[in-house]
């Protein structure tokens, strides 16, 4: 067989399966498409990374920059400046310039809890999507909800006049990103659950792969 033949059938190869890759994403759900976009891909995240996976990675780098300022709690100059790293981390609205990808736990958060909700409220989502949705959103709930109280705490060692008001609420500031992270157990029986009062992002990275896997979607 000559070269030209065999260039022609792999062409034409490539071609089916691109039709057929096609038609299998124009089949998807709109619940699986909005669940793969918290989970897999977002078209304006950094790296059109999943708006979970976004919100995971911003709040490593700002409970990175946590943990430098409290290695230097002596002086105001440093614990300022890491702070500053947390805020943009959690919120780049708020301060330009930092180490984050510039998206942010608060934007990723938002988004996370939007998508999950038009997943389940969609004509096409299961039961499984519906239960575990409400998990989802509930832990990304919890998270945002202590984004919100990290950046207001970043916020006050930034303005902070003195080392001891910048250093104690910078241990705190510590323990929310902390609990954004992997929860909390506020009722104290030993476990973090999904809801609000308790979930953070470990919580909702949990359901939403219960949730994956129930729609044969790996996870």
């Amino acid at each position: 067989m000559c070269a030209s033949r065999i260039t022609s059938g792999v062409l034409a190869g490539l071609m089916t399966m691109a039709v057929s890759a096609s038609a299998l994403a124009g089949q998807q759900s709109a619940a699986h498409r909005h669940m793969g976009h918290v989970a897999d891909g977002f078209s304006n995240t950094p790296e059109g990374m999943g708006l979970l996976p976004t919100a995971m990675a911003e709040a490593a780098v700002a409970q990175q920059h946590a943990e430098l300022a409290l290695r230097n709690t002596d002086e105001l100059g440093p614990m300022q400046r890491h702070a500053g790293h947390v805020l943009h981390a959690l919120d780049p609205s708020r301060i330009e310039q930092g180490p984050g990808a510039g998206y942010g736990v608060v934007r990723a958060t938002a988004g996370v809890i939007q998508h999950i909700e038009m997943a389940a409220a969609d004509e096409s989502a299961s039961e499984n999507v519906g239960t575990h949705a409400a998990h989802v959103a509930g832990a990304a709930r919890g998270a945002s909800q202590r984004a919100e109280r990290a950046a207001m705490l970043a916020e006050q060692i930034m303005a902070a006049t003195s080392i001891e008001g910048a250093a104690q609420h910078l241990t705190e500031l510590h323990e929310v990103l902390g609990e954004l992270v992997r929860g909390v157990d506020a009722n104290g029986d030993g476990r973090m659950g999904w809801q609000q009062e308790e979930g953070g992002l470990a919580q909702a990275e949990q359901h939403m792969n219960l949730m994956k896997r129930g729609e044969g979607m790996g996870g």
